[in-house]
């Protein structure tokens, strides 16, 4: 009698728990539902914009929580590195591969990899040492070199998705180019150089142990790279072979989704960096993969990546409010207040100067070997791209909480202390600088006040909404140009044309390859096998 009535008193605790979780994600996705409809509302807003409002609405159903609890939580979920790293981050980051304009990506590859790579361990170097020199002052606990070194990549990692949204690509290719580029590549390398730090040994650091640890940085960001383009090539080599959209072509959808899955998770289980991998996947698949399915299967899968990945910036920017007020980290720095708020403001100050201290060198040096002017990154647009990078996310709580918690929780005041001023940090450069973007750009950049009033009262025709949808406008021929390398650039001949314009001469070297071997093989625009009958030759014949 007494065992069965355990069981019954397990099983009402397990059917409560169930309960619990399901009112949980009830109101986790009715507040998702709010942040859309309330951005939507706010669209025309001058400040506002969609990342803020799912932040605030986050902490204003925190405070709620925090007071129907009785002062015992403040979010409906439990934090979990899993969610973030295998569920909500790949989509975000495929889809910013997918949808780059490739033309201008890769135009400015050289001044992107200096800012997002070369940039971002500048300020990972600035950020460490300072945090090294001014907190042993403040007595906030036991940090070693590990903790110093993670915070340099912790508060490196950007998030620039306020100034995108303010941005008009259209108007300022070169400077969206960089802000979205930078962007992508500096939150890689924030996190392939806070796993090599978390792997490596650095009791015994030297020269040659710093030198391992270049090499091994290096190594993730190569291969990580490598791994994305060969399941993207694969990718688009299955579909053009096997043509599945002869039989259904949500065979053909659900293909290029799991195989974009595929690349992050193969990324990770090789400890590789999953967002290169599943970036470079995304730029490979909008190039070959994409062209060989058929005009429906382009339009859901562009509607369905884009969609993926505007839930899950919501979503993480609604959960990272409601965590903010999270009393259980906040405890261990209630008795020192001026504290926290010293290691906030310090942190604040180093991400300012460590963004200046790469931003404003970096662009006089690829201006130097740039020959056109209009290629050329100048003061105010320097200035827009220094304001871009203050602002931090996502990707530095998650790797806040992995240095400094433990499954969520932490039980050291110095753990403790770092949690709470990264989530004022993010909070506070999120909301302040955030909402300050949109007159700065005006200010700085006035054909971007026309732009973007020509964009909010002037709605979208169908034509406007399907064209770049059915033509992949970012990989379109015609901006290429009538000659061999666009815009009047002919066939380079010698050693000197590449030293001139190396650039266009590599473009050039490469369409030339891309055409006679990679198209006929992979697919891609004008190489996309014709099945008698199928939508795909109807659509041709049609563009003919």
């Amino acid at each position: 009698m007494d065992q069965l009535s355990s069981v019954v008193s397990r099983l009402q605790m397990v059917s409560t728990s169930d309960y619990s979780s399901v009112v949980s994600m009830n109101l986790f996705v009715a507040l998702l539902c709010a942040c859309i409809v309330i951005g939507h509302l706010l669209e025309e807003n001058r400040w506002m914009n969609e990342s803020i409002t799912a932040l605030v609405i986050g902490v204003c159903t925190g405070v709620i929580i925090l007071l129907v609890s009785g002062g015992k939580s403040s979010h409906l979920l439990v934090f979990s590195e899993d969610l973030f790293f295998i569920y909500l981050l790949p989509p975000i980051i495929f889809n910013a591969g997918f949808q780059v304009k490739k033309k201008q990506f890769f135009r400015n590859f050289i001044t992107i990899m200096l800012f997002g790579a070369i940039g971002t361990l500048i300020s990972c170097t600035i950020i460490s040492l300072g945090a090294m020199q001014a907190f042993k002052r403040l007595d906030i606990g036991s940090l070693d070199l590990g903790d110093f070194l993670a915070i340099g990549a912790i508060f490196a990692a950007t998030d620039s998705v306020c100034t995108l949204q303010v941005l008009n690509q259209d108007e300022t290719p070169l400077l969206y180019s960089l802000v979205f580029g930078e962007g992508v590549v500096n939150d890689a390398t924030s996190v392939v150089l806070f796993n090599a730090i978390q792997s490596f040994d650095l009791s015994n650091l030297n020269t040659s142990s710093a030198f391992q640890l270049l090499g091994n940085f290096l190594y993730l960001f190569f291969a990580s790279t490598m791994l994305g383009v060969i399941t993207g090539l694969l990718s688009a080599y299955i579909i053009k072979k096997l043509y599945f959209a002869r039989h259904s072509t949500d065979r053909e959808v659900a293909l290029m989704m799991l195989m974009a899955y595929l690349s992050y998770m193969l990324a990770e289980l090789f400890d590789m960096s999953g967002i290169l991998t599943v970036f470079f996947c995304g730029i490979v698949m909008s190039h070959y993969t994409w062209h060989n399915v058929t005009e429906s299967s382009r339009i859901t899968t562009k509607h369905a990546f884009a969609t993926l990945s505007f839930v899950a910036e919501i979503f993480l920017f609604l959960y990272v409010g409601m965590d903010a007020l999270d009393i259980e980290k906040w405890r261990f720095v209630s008795d020192s207040p001026g504290t926290s708020v010293a290691v906030s403001s310090i942190l604040m100050g180093l991400v300012m100067l460590g963004r200046a201290a790469f931003v404003f060198p970096l662009s006089f040096v690829s201006n130097l070997m740039k020959k056109s002017p209009t290629d050329k990154v100048g003061f105010k647009q320097q200035i827009v791209i220094w304001w871009a990078g203050l602002m931090r996310g996502a990707v530095s709580t998650v790797l806040a909480y992995n240095q400094f918690t433990r499954s969520g929780h932490t039980q050291l005041r110095g753990n403790a202390v770092m949690i709470t001023s990264t989530i004022t940090v993010v909070l506070f450069s999120t909301v302040v600088f955030g909402l300050m973007t949109k007159p700065l750009i005006r200010l700085l950049l006035p054909q971007q006040k026309a732009a973007i009033s020509m964009v909010l009262s002037d709605p979208p025709t169908q034509k406007s909404v399907t064209t770049p949808l059915l033509e992949q406008s970012q990989d379109s021929e015609a901006d290429l140009g009538s000659t061999p390398l666009g815009n009047g650039i002919h066939r380079p001949g010698s050693l000197r044309a590449l030293l001139n314009a190396p650039t266009h001469t590599v473009h050039y070297y490469w369409r030339k390859f891309d055409d006679g071997f990679m198209r006929p093989v992979f697919g891609g625009r004008g190489f996309v096998p014709f099945v008698p009958g199928s939508p795909t030759e109807r659509s041709v014949r049609q563009w003919n």
